[in-house]
C-alpha cells in the first residue's frame, strides 16, 4: 500500500504559516456574529429545541450543571440527543444535525456502525456485558493492536483515556526511578490530580487545580508547545530534582492540534528522552487509528515508549481506554503475581469487558478493511479547503486548517492566549470564550455539530455532498460576522 494511501495525512501543512495566521487573529478584536443575526440563531434554541430545554432544566436539579460529560454543555443550553447514525444526530425534538463532533472523536467508521454494532449484541446476547474473567477478545484486541502499532508490544485496558494516562506515569516513574513528568502546557491529558495542571492554555499551572493538594501536582512541570530549548532546560534542572521519569505529549499539538507541532518536534523530543533517560508516552486518546491504523507515531515515523489510548480502542463503545507499550515497562503493571520487577498498582473491576474488547477488535478491525481514516481525512482536507474558501472570500481573519480528519476553524483564538501575555489574557479570555460559544450555538442552529464552536472530527461517512451541504450551512453563519 502506498505510503500516501496509509494515512489520512498525505502532506504536514505549513506550521509556520498557521502560526503566523493564527498570531495575527488574536491581534485584531474579535469579529462576532451580527446582533439581530445571532438572535435569530438564539430564537432557534427557543422555538425549536423545547423538549431538550425542560429535559436538562429538570436534569439540573439531579446533575450538576445538568448534564454528565463536559462535551456536552453547549451555549445556550444543551441539547439532548435521541438517535445517532453514520454523519447524522437527531435530538429528542426530531432535528437533525451533520454531527462533526462524533462523541469527541473515536467514531472514524461514523456513529454507530452497524457491522460492528451487530457483533457487539452477538457477545452481549452471548456472555453479557461483563464477567469479571478473562474472555478470548482480550487478546484479540491486543494482537491486533500489536501489528497495527509495533510500538505497543504488550496492551492493558483501562476504563478511560484519564486511567490510561495514570497507569502510563505509574508505570514510567516504577520503571525509571524517577519523580518529574514533564507535559505541554495547554494539552489535556485526562482529569487525574497530577495532569489537571496547565490545561486549556499554557502557562496556567494550577489555575484550574481546585480541590487537588499541591502535593498532587508537585512533579507536574509544563513547557511551552514547541518549545524544544525549554524542554531541555526543564530535563537539565530535573537531574537534580529527582529526575524526569516522562514526557507526555499529543503528537498533534495541544487540544488535539489546536497549538498544531512543527513536523519534526516528535523526533526532537524523542531524542531528548533518550539523551536524559526519560521515557516518551504519546497520548493518542484522539489520533489513535484516526491519523491512520499506524497512528500518529506512524505517520510521524515516531517510537514512543508509552501510548495511551482512549476512546478509539473501541471505536467509541463504552469503558475505552488503554495503555501499550515496550515489554519491560509495560510488566510493571502485570496484573496478578506474574510480573517481573517492581509492581505497579492498577486495577478497574469492568476493564477489558467482553463488550469493550469485542467492540475495539471489530471496530478496528473494520477500519482497516475500509481504510476508514484515509476516506476521513478526505473529507476533513475537502471540508478545510471549503472553509478556507469562504473565509479568504469574506475577508475574515478566521484561521482554517486540518491534521487529516481532525478539522480547525479557529474565529476566536481563545485557546491561543497565554500567560506570556498576561495583560492581554486577562482582557480577553471571556469575550473570546463567549464568542466562541456563540459561534458553536450559530452552527447548531444551522444543523451542524462541532466541538466547542472550533473543532471538528470528520468520519468515513461524511460523503462529498454532506461535507458541500456543511459548506453551504457554514457560508451563511459566516456570511453573518460583523463587517462582511
Amino acid at each position: 500500500m502506498a505510503e500516501e494511501q496509509k494515512y489520512a495525512i498525505s502532506k504536514w501543512h505549513d506550521t509556520a504559516k498557521i502560526y503566523d495566521r493564527l498570531h495575527a487573529l488574536i491581534q485584531v478584536p474579535p469579529m462576532t456574529i451580527r446582533r439581530d443575526k445571532m438572535k435569530e440563531y438564539l430564537d432557534y434554541f427557543d422555538t425549536k429545541c423545547t423538549k431538550s430545554r425542560a429535559l436538562t432544566d429538570e436534569a439540573k436539579n439531579y446533575i450538576p450543571g445538568g448534564v454528565q460529560h463536559n462535551l456536552a454543555f453547549n451555549y445556550p443550553f444543551p441539547i439532548a440527543i435521541q438517535k445517532a447514525t453514520g454523519a447524522f444526530i437527531w435530538d429528542v425534538d426530531g432535528n437533525q444535525y451533520i454531527d462533526f463532533l462524533q462523541a469527541g472523536g473515536p467514531t472514524v467508521l461514523g456513529s454507530n456502525y452497524a457491522p460492528v454494532r451487530e457483533k457487539v449484541a452477538e457477545v452481549i446476547n452471548e456472555s453479557g456485558p461483563v464477567t469479571g474473567l478473562f474472555s478470548e477478545y482480550e487478546l484479540k484486541l491486543a494482537k491486533l493492536v500489536n501489528r497495527l502499532v509495533p510500538s505497543v508490544e504488550m496492551l492493558r485496558m483501562f476504563g478511560s483515556g484519564t486511567e490510561s494516562v495514570m497507569a502510563a506515569i505509574r508505570a514510567a516513574r516504577t520503571h525509571t526511578r524517577k519523580r518529574k513528568i514533564i507535559k505541554v502546557g495547554g494539552a489535556y491529558h485526562g482529569w487525574s490530580d497530577s495532569m489537571v495542571y496547565g490545561l486549556h492554555i499554557p502557562g496556567t499551572g494550577r489555575f484550574e487545580s481546585k480541590g487537588i493538594p499541591m502535593g498532587a501536582t508537585g512533579n507536574t512541570e509544563e513547557v511551552f508547545p514547541n518549545d524544544l530549548a525549554g524542554l531541555r532546560r526543564l530535563l537539565i534542572r530535573n537531574r537534580l530534582r529527582g529526575g524526569t521519569a516522562a514526557v507526555i505529549v499529543e503528537p498533534v499539538g495541544p487540544e488535539s492540534g489546536t497549538r498544531p507541532v512543527y513536523k519534526d518536534y516528535n523526533q526532537k523530543v524523542r531524542e531528548l528522552c533518550d539523551e536524559f533517560g526519560a521515557l516518551l508516552i504519546f497520548d493518542e486518546v484522539v489520533t489513535g487509528f484516526r491519523l491512520g491504523m499506524g497512528c500518529a507515531q506512524g505517520y510521524f515515523g515516531v517510537k514512543p515508549d508509552l501510548t495511551v489510548f482512549g476512546k478509539c480502542i473501541t471505536g467509541g463503545y463504552p469503558m475505552a481506554g488503554g495503555l501499550g507499550g515496550r515489554r519491560d515497562v509495560m510488566m510493571h503493571l502485570s496484573a496478578g503475581i506474574g510480573g517481573t520487577g517492581e509492581h505497579a498498582y492498577v486495577g478497574g473491576t469492568l476493564t477489558a469487558n467482553p463488550l469493550s474488547c469485542a467492540a475495539g477488535y471489530f471496530a478496528l478491525t473494520e477500519m482497516e478493511r475500509t481504510n476508514a481514516p484515509v476516506i476521513a481525512g478526505r473529507a476533513g482536507d475537502r471540508l478545510t479547503k471549503g472553509l478556507q474558501e469562504i473565509v479568504e472570500r469574506r475577508k475574515l481573519p478566521f484561521v482554517a486548517y486540518n491534521q487529516g480528519s481532525i478539522v480547525h476553524l479557529e474565529t476566536a483564538g481563545v485557546m491561543l492566549l497565554d500567560f506570556r501575555h498576561p495583560l492581554q489574557l486577562a482582557k480577553e479570555l471571556k469575550p473570546r470564550n463567549h464568542m466562541m460559544q456563540e459561534m458553536g450555538a450559530a452552527y447548531m442552529s444551522q444543523g451542524i455539530i462541532t466541538l466547542a464552536g472550533s473543532r471538528m472530527y470528520t468520519s468515513m461517512a461524511d460523503t462529498d455532498e454532506i461535507i458541500d451541504d456543511a459548506l453551504r450551512r457554514f457560508d451563511v453563519i459566516l456570511g453573518s460576522v460583523e463587517g462582511t
